[in-house]
């Protein structure tokens, strides 16, 4: 049940990355999270969106600009290793929080709020019309390098400010994209660098069946999206995804999930 509903979200979310304004990660790691101890459905999210990204590199990664590659990339590599670290120290020391609800006695953890708190911060983000119009000037690439990293290592929530600060980048679309999806999957593979060091020596295993067919219906997802969907924005569409991923945040913030 599990392998079918995690590649059924798989699919779903990379078909609504390329209209619904969320990226993969944002959509996939909190149903990932239903199923798995957070910091290792983090890690198995960052998998998948590392797959999805070299796919999408092979497809449209021709044209990376070496410029912001070097004023941006360097610095998110660098902070997504700090980010990815400090998720993994959370994970380690993670110690329960009791609190009672409505006669029920119910916990949750530091690393359980700081996610859920975050995975609500960047739906607020992807929702604000005047969010979605922010931009940054060029000189401030190195800043945008460090919050994408920083976020991306941690939580895996790197697009928001990646695109923030690249559009002001004066690309070409098609650089635009193929320098985007470059620091992606060096932002996914500095992080699972991390991950996989700490994570599989506390014997938190991944489960890669899960997340082979998840990339694959993944790969599918965005084949179809983009056939199908011709990268349209569609407000209800965002509003939806927005409503259940809150539901899903609020219930890892007070250990329902």
């Amino acid at each position: 049940m599990e392998l079918a509903i995690i590649c059924l979200a798989a699919f779903i979310a990379s078909g609504l990355t390329l209209f619904s304004g969320f990226g993969l990660g944002t959509l996939l790691m909190p149903v990932v999270a239903v199923f798995f101890p957070l910091e290792v459905a983090v890690a198995m999210t960052a998998v998948v969106h590392l797959a999805n990204n070299l796919f999408k590199l092979l497809l449209l990664g021709r044209g990376a600009d070496a410029r912001v590659l070097l004023r941006f990339g360097i610095p998110a590599v660098l902070f997504a290793w700090i980010g990815a670290a400090l998720l993994v120290d959370l994970s380690l020391g993670d110690a329960a929080i009791e609190y009672s609800l409505l006669g029920h006695v119910l916990s949750t953890s530091v690393l359980n709020l700081i996610l859920g708190s975050l995975v609500l911060l960047f739906i607020v983000l992807e929702l604000l019309p005047a969010m979605g119009r922010l931009s940054f000037d060029s000189k401030y690439l190195p800043l945008g390098g460090v919050l994408s990293g920083f976020f991306g290592g941690l939580s895996g929530h790197q697009g928001a400010f990646r695109s923030m600060f690249l559009i002001k980048a004066n690309l070409s679309k098609e650089a635009f994209i193929a320098t985007g999806v470059l620091i992606a999957v060096l932002v996914d593979m500095t992080r699972l660098l991390v991950y996989g060091i700490d994570l599989f020596s506390e014997r938190q295993e991944i489960d890669w069946v899960v997340v082979a067919v998840a990339s694959l219906s993944a790969f599918i997802g965005a084949l179809l999206g983009r056939r199908l969907l011709k990268k349209i924005t569609l407000r209800s569409v965002q509003l939806l995804v927005s409503a259940m991923l809150a539901l899903i945040a609020i219930g890892l913030i007070f250990g329902l999930i």
